[in-house]
């Protein structure tokens, strides 16, 4: 195996400037046949695959920084890099780069970057180096003109860079910073933040290596503070002496990690806070700023994670009782800043990253910790909570539900977690907030381990509703349990809403647990208590919440709202609301007519029964009115027995040339037909057996004589097609009031309708539907109607007719009559 000393990380740059990681492997360079030339190849130290392969080109400008890292384009917007585990091995390779190149291995860029056209690229190439201003006072204004002369182009911003390299000048500069500060030479310490903020813009890692030296980087800071356009100069270095102190909660030992955890701090610093926010032409110019602090976090957490004392010290401290609660701070804020930082890095070092803390135990010290009074200490755990359910909530389910075993609900994680989100004393509970989507990530089934027999999913919200719904729905209860909220604030009612939203995620996701858990603890009763809430975005969590039960139309939730006379509060916010047009008069017309459309029978029935009376008189929409028009078409139907019989002879007498069994949807579409009918179609129960089977039949009869009429002339016969996977009936009665009464009187008028929906449902009998393919699959040969076609069926259809013509009933129809 290849030695340590060409151990590298490849990393790509990716469209947001951040660097992605491609995988750890070991670095060669050979001539490879294919690509014709020297070349750059890495196998993965996993599997031995080809992470990469890369010819050294002659014209790539290859550029070496920090001693670690060889970073480059190999196309345009496809930036590369090596990150060497070793510098002797950077070396190494680097020397083989340059070697191809022909340069010298002491520069730190093998070409140089240009991107101009031809004549400029020529007076450049033309001119000598460029010649820098002698360093003094008097030449600092010529020296910021130079550098601002030179930002626009890429091969001056190179010989500029190149001279400041070679002359030392930037620590010059800084001796001349101190000497204007002490003559306190505004116009001097002006023309120096300007040449420094260029400095910056030539993108070098050589000269940040220098600016971000221990010896010069708060002097670098220093020329920042004077901004010409501002009336006062900044005071950073204030701050990152006198406030922003190290505090080392646990001994590093290691120098390199210690100066390498300040240096990316104040770099940090002056990326976010020093330098002014780059405009769109300058933000490119500032990448190798950024790939500078990104490669330290990185060094950063791996030194850390791979020192095994510190962090065994780390977690001991936390929770130790002994600990002083200002120790205990400082050791949970750094904890929090450490996650934060393994932010940065790719997906497979952050799993090896919370591996290594999961196994150290920070989740029972994060229990330690949210148990505690001091609220600063709280809210640092939650961040690191949050850190850890973002990148593995299957790993927290997992401890929590092994912890239920030994300890009581009171101590569990996530009922600490619970109860923080309770207790939340900010005004707008941004805490809770937070909290509350982290309860939700838990809770939510979708990223849920989908094994063979669905344990994770069935474990954990059984544990969820045992151990700790209780625990969210307790100010909910404790708030309800008269007609009115007992407490009414604005902060108490935001918690709410935010346990609403919670149970009414709940109620859309975890169907059986939170139905007997609303119908056990009579839940939705207390949740409509909110509707008489004086703050209007609660009463519609409220409303939401119920909406989303009916929207189920589950009748186990149907039968306990009317059980409970759950409308009641609805209604009374819906009169209460009057005639403005708001939000709450939208949304309770919306579960009303949804209602309605989906035709939900009990529901229907309840509410006209219960609260006709004042709803009869609301009339700007036509929701309650064609509620009760529905209700009294299902009464109809109770009452009237016969207008059911009708449907039952139709369905269960079309005529059938085979003995085929009913398909699973064709079985279902029966089943669940009566349902489905529109306003005013009847139909009879299968197999009953009316005395007044002939007088029924009598329209019928005519109907098909007048079918056969038709079927002679044209002898059509209409295509087969698909609604919604089910088959429609052969055809349907649609009944109005005269319609029935004639049934009834044994007379021979009747609508026969070819579709649900048809003309005559309401009002005066509708002429006979034509069928058409959008319809339902109809076959009319010889005046009968079936269901299907079946082609190879024509030689019995045939004899069929023939029957009838002779005056002998189709089979269907011997087999009734004579029945």
């Amino acid at each position: 195996m290849t030695d340590t000393r060409r151990r590298v990380k490849v990393y790509t740059l990716n469209e947001d400037r951040q660097w992605d990681d491609r995988g750890t492997g070991h670095v060669t360079s050979g001539y490879v046949e294919r690509l014709k030339g020297m070349s750059l190849l890495v196998r993965a130290e996993s599997d031995g695959s080809l992470l990469l392969e890369s010819k050294i080109s002659p014209n790539t400008a290859y550029q070496k920084q920090q001693d670690t890292l060889i970073v480059w384009s190999e196309a345009e917007n496809y930036d590369l890099a090596l990150s060497f585990q070793e510098k002797v091995g950077c070396d190494e390779i680097w020397e083989k780069i340059c070697q191809v190149q022909g340069k010298d291995p002491s520069v730190d860029i093998t070409q140089e970057l240009v991107d101009e056209s031809e004549e400029e690229r020529f007076d450049d190439m033309s001119s000598p180096g460029l010649e820098l201003p002698s360093c003094e006072l008097s030449r600092l204004e010529e020296m910021a003109e130079l550098v601002a002369s030179s930002l626009p182009s890429p091969l001056r911003r190179e010989k500029l860079a190149l001279a400041l390299e070679n002359e030392g000048y930037i620590k010059k500069l800084l001796e001349l910073f101190h000497m204007c500060e002490d003559l306190e030479n505004t116009e001097g310490l002006h023309h120096l933040y300007e040449i420094v903020k260029g400095i910056f813009l030539l993108n070098r890692t050589a000269l940040f290596e220098v600016m971000f030296s221990e010896e010069c980087i708060m002097d670098i800071i220093g020329c920042l503070e004077y901004d010409p356009s501002l009336p006062e100069p900044r005071k950073h270095r204030e701050f990152l002496t006198k406030t922003a102190t190290f505090k080392e909660v646990i001994p590093i030992l290691d120098p390199e990690l210690k100066q390498k955890i300040h240096q990316t701090y104040r770099v940090q610093y002056i990326q976010d806070m020093v330098l002014p926010t780059p405009s769109v032409f300058e933000e490119n110019m500032l990448s190798t700023l950024h790939s500078f602090i990104f490669f330290n976090k990185v060094e950063i957490v791996g030194m850390l994670q791979e020192d095994e004392k510190f962090l065994t010290d780390l977690f001991a401290q936390l929770t130790d009782e002994a600990t002083e609660d200002e120790k205990r701070q400082e050791l949970v804020n750094f904890l929090k800043e450490f996650c934060a930082f393994s932010q940065t890095l790719q997906p497979q070092n952050r799993d090896a990253f919370f591996k290594t803390l999961s196994n150290m135990g920070i989740l029972p010290a994060l229990e330690v910790i949210l148990g505690m009074d001091d609220a600063q200490v709280r809210t640092a755990a939650t961040d690191i909570f949050s850190y850890l359910v973002e990148y593995n909530p299957s790993m927290v389910r997992e401890f929590v539900m092994q912890e239920s075993q030994q300890n009581d609900d009171d101590i569990l994680l996530i009922n600490l977690i619970i109860e923080q989100m309770i207790c939340d004393t900010d005004p707008e509970l941004g805490g809770a907030v937070q909290l509350m989507g982290l309860l939700r990530t838990l809770v939510d089934p979708e990223n849920m381990l989908a094994t063979a027999n669905k344990t994770e999913k069935t474990e954990f919200l059984g544990f969820f509703y045992k151990h700790c719904m209780h625990v969210l729905t307790a100010p909910l209860l404790a708030n309800t349990t008269e007609d009115q909220p007992s407490k009414d604030d604005f902060q108490t009612a935001q918690l709410l809403a935010l346990i609403l939203e919670l149970l009414t995620f709940c109620v859309e996701h975890h169907t059986y647990h939170i139905k007997n858990y609303i119908i056990n603890k009579d839940i939705l009763r207390r949740v409509l208590v909110l509707m008489s809430s004086k703050h209007a975005f609660l009463a519609l969590c409220a409303l939401r919440f119920m909406r989303k039960i009916i929207g189920l139309k589950d009748e186990f939730y149907n039968r306990y709202i009317m059980k409970s006379c759950l409308f009641e509060p609805v209604i009374k916010a819906f009169l209460g609301n009057g005639s403005r047009y708001n939000l709450m008069n939208s949304a309770i017309l919306e579960m009303f007519e949804f209602i309605r459309v989906e035709d939900i029978k009990s529901l229907t029935a309840h509410v006209i029964e219960n609260y006709w009376k004042g709803l009869e008189d609301i009339e700007y929409v036509q929701t309650f009115k064609g509620l009760k028009l529905r209700f009294e078409q299902q009464k109809e139907r109770q009452d009237n027995p016969k207008l059911d019989s009708m449907r039952s002879i139709l369905r269960n007498h079309r005529f059938r040339r085979d003995a085929r069994t009913l398909e699973d949807e064709e079985e279902m579409w029966f089943n669940t037909e009566e349902d489905d009918l529109e306003d005013g179609e009847a139909m009879l129960p299968s197999g009953e057996k009316s005395k007044n089977d002939e007088d029924i039949m009598d329209p019928i009869n005519k109907f098909m004589e007048r079918k056969k009429l038709k079927d002679n002339e044209d002898k059509e016969v209409l295509p087969k097609s698909n609604l919604s996977g089910r088959q429609s009936p052969s055809f349907k009665l649609s009944f109005s009031s005269s319609t029935k009464a004639n049934l009834m009187n044994q007379s021979s008028g009747g609508a026969l309708a070819a579709s649900p929906g048809s003309p005559g449902s309401q009002g005066s009998p509708g002429p006979v539907a034509k069928s058409t393919p959008q319809t339902t699959a109809v076959t009319t040969k010889g005046g009968l109607v079936g269901l299907v076609d079946y082609p190879d069926d024509d030689e019995e259809e045939e004899d069929d007719e023939s029957e009838e013509k002779d005056g002998i009933p189709p089979v269907s129809q011997k087999v009734k009559i004579g029945s």
